[in-house]
């Protein structure tokens, strides 16, 4: 029996084209499909991955999450909370259930906030007044953010701070007002990597310690199977394959997830992945193949793939957790295909 804290349903955001007189008088409209029908689960207490190069879509999904941007079609539901519901009461409280924390931690802290301001804000917003409360608070979510002693943190400015410290201060806020859910977007892409695993390691035990579930999204595999129960592969705004984090990167099931895998180091001296050698012209996002997107790259394409229409299939080995993919064949038709 499915226990999702957060339920997609045929997700749509389309942004229209305007670049020029054709389009201006044009009476059919075009639009680049950003996140094109993608449905999907958020389990409580888990950590979901959404991978995918630049452009496929993944931060404007978290993003309609949290609802920083409107969708075009679709539902999204929290806790069994539509997200588009109206009244102030259902919106204050989607606001303290789901937050989200960003790639870049200095753009997303006020300067001239310090960090006490910075994460007593939240509460202020919500309606906590009493000092001693909002004191305890921040101290609290200092300390889980592991910036201690907090005492040494709080009144330093953001440019006072390293680019770890401002991303466990961004942290900090995230977690403030005790969330269901947090998006976690690149949070780890601009750090130095000697802190990165330590961040990693802060996420993953924000689940233990407070019982978070989350979103995290990114273009690398790596930092993905380290923290993710399960792994969602999008491609120019489709979801193209889901399913348990190992199983996804040790047997990738669709073409481009098979091009993803391959292109990542493996840390071990006797072993070496041999990169998948496809085009790096990504199609137009205006004017997408007819069938499955993946067309234009994919080295195992045939005729029957123009009647792709993103279905899912299961892939997995009986009595495996389920792994589904869009591609029309499994690993040993793409094979043969290639062949």
């Amino acid at each position: 029996m499915s226990d999702a804290i957060i339920r997609i349903d045929g997700l749509k955001k389309y942004f229209p084209v305007n670049t020029g007189l054709r389009d201006i008088f044009s009476r059919e409209k075009r639009y680049v499909r950003a996140v094109d029908d993608v449905s999907l689960e958020l389990q409580r207490g888990e950590i979901l991955g959404l991978a995918g190069e630049s452009g496929s879509g993944k931060t404007t999904t978290g993003e309609i999450i949290v609802r920083l941007q409107d969708a075009t079609g679709g539902e999204i539901f929290v806790d069994g909370h539509p997200i588009t519901a109206t009244t102030f009461a259902d919106k204050k409280r989607f606001r303290r259930e789901v937050q989200m924390i960003f790639q870049d931690p200095y753009e997303t802290l006020n300067p001239r906030f310090d960090v006490f301001e910075t994460i007593a804000e939240p509460l202020r917003i919500h309606g906590i007044r009493d000092i001693a409360t909002i004191q305890r608070r921040v101290f609290e979510c200092l300390e889980i953010a592991e910036l201690k002693p907090a005492e040494q943190y709080v009144y330093r400015f953001p440019h006072e701070l390293s680019g770890g410290q401002r991303q466990r201060v961004a942290i900090a806020r995230g977690i403030v007002l005790e969330p269901k859910v947090l998006i976690a977007d690149e949070p780890v892409s601009m750090l130095d990597v000697s802190i990165r695993a330590d961040i990693l390691n802060l996420l993953k035990n924000l689940r233990k310690r407070i019982g978070l579930s989350m979103i995290y999204i990114s273009h690398d595999l790596a930092t993905i199977k380290y923290l993710c129960d399960r792994i969602a592969v999008m491609y120019l705004g489709k979801i193209v394959e889901i399913g348990p984090a190992d199983s996804v990167i040790d047997s990738p099931q669709h073409p481009y997830t098979q091009v993803l895998v391959s292109s990542v180091p493996v840390a071990h001296p006797d072993r070496r992945r041999t990169p998948i050698e496809i085009d790096d012209a990504v199609p137009d996002q205006i004017n997408l193949p007819v069938g499955c997107r993946f067309i234009p790259r994919c080295p195992f394409a045939r005729e029957q793939c123009s009647d792709c229409t993103h279905e899912l299939f299961d892939r997995a080995a009986a009595g495996d957790p389920p792994h589904r993919s869009a591609c029309l064949f499994d690993v040993e038709e793409q094979g043969a295909t290639k062949g």
